[in-house]
C-alpha cells in the first residue's frame, strides 16, 4: 500500500536529535547498522519488542513516538498490488494490500489461466472469503468439489485441505480473502 504506516523519517529524526550514528543506535539497541538503515528507510518493519529497545535508547515510550503519526491510508491503488512469489505463468496471484502486516485480513486477487490451479493449502488457522469475478472454478474442500460461476461465492474455516482451479474455457479471476495470510 502506497500510504502505510512509516516510521523510518521520525526514527531517523530522532536519532539524530540525541546525536546517534546509526551504528551507535544499532550497537545501543543490540541491532545490526543495515537494520536501522533498513528501518529508516522503510525498508522493514521491526517487531513491537525491537522498537521499544531503539526507543529506550533515544528516551521515548510507544505511546509518545506513535501519538502524532498519521493514520494508515483506507485507500490501496492498483499501481500498488504486487505479485506473490507463489505465482506462476498459469496463475497470478496478486496482494491488493501490500505491507499489510497486522491486519485480520488479507485480501488477494486470483488469475487463473483455463486449467490452472492454486497450490493446496493444508489445514491453517483462519478463514476464507471467495468471490468469482470472471469464469468458473472448482473449489476443492475436503477433496470435494464445488462448481462456482460468476457473481457465485464461498465461505469456510480454513482448518481443512483446499484449492481452486480454473474449471472453465478461459481465464479466471477470484477475489479471496484470508483472514490468517497464506498467500
Amino acid at each position: 500500500m502506497e500510504d502505510g504506516l512509516r516510521i523510518g523519517d521520525k526514527l531517523r529524526r530522532l536519532r539524530m536529535e540525541n546525536g546517534l550514528t546509526q551504528e551507535e543506535l544499532a550497537n545501543r539497541a543490540y541491532l545490526t547498522k543495515g537494520f536501522i538503515s533498513q528501518l529508516e528507510r522503510d525498508l522493514t518493519s521491526p517487531s513491537i519488542a525491537t522498537l521499544k529497545s531503539i526507543l529506550d535508547v533515544l528516551g521515548v515510550d510507544l505511546a509518545e513516538f506513535f501519538q502524532d503519526m498519521p493514520s494508515p491510508s483506507v485507500v490501496a491503488r492498483k499501481k500498488a498490488r504486487v505479485l506473490s512469489s507463489e505465482s506462476t505463468q498459469e496463475c497470478a496471484i496478486y496482494f491488493l494490500l501490500p505491507r499489510a502486516q497486522g491486519r485480520i485480513m488479507d485480501p488477494v486477487m486470483v488469475w487463473l489461466q483455463k486449467g490452472a490451479r492454486t497450490l493446496e493449502h493444508t489445514p491453517h488457522e483462519g478463514e476464507e472469503f471467495g468471490l468469482v469475478l470472471k469464469g468458473s472454478i472448482t473449489l476443492w474442500f475436503d477433496n470435494k468439489p464445488h462448481r462456482l460461476n460468476v457473481g457465485d461465492c464461498f465461505y469456510f474455516k480454513s482448518s481443512t485441505r483446499h484449492w481452486v482451479e480454473n474449471a472453465g474455457r478461459g481465464e479466471a479471476h477470484l477475489l479471496w480473502v484470508v483472514s490468517q495470510s497464506r498467500f
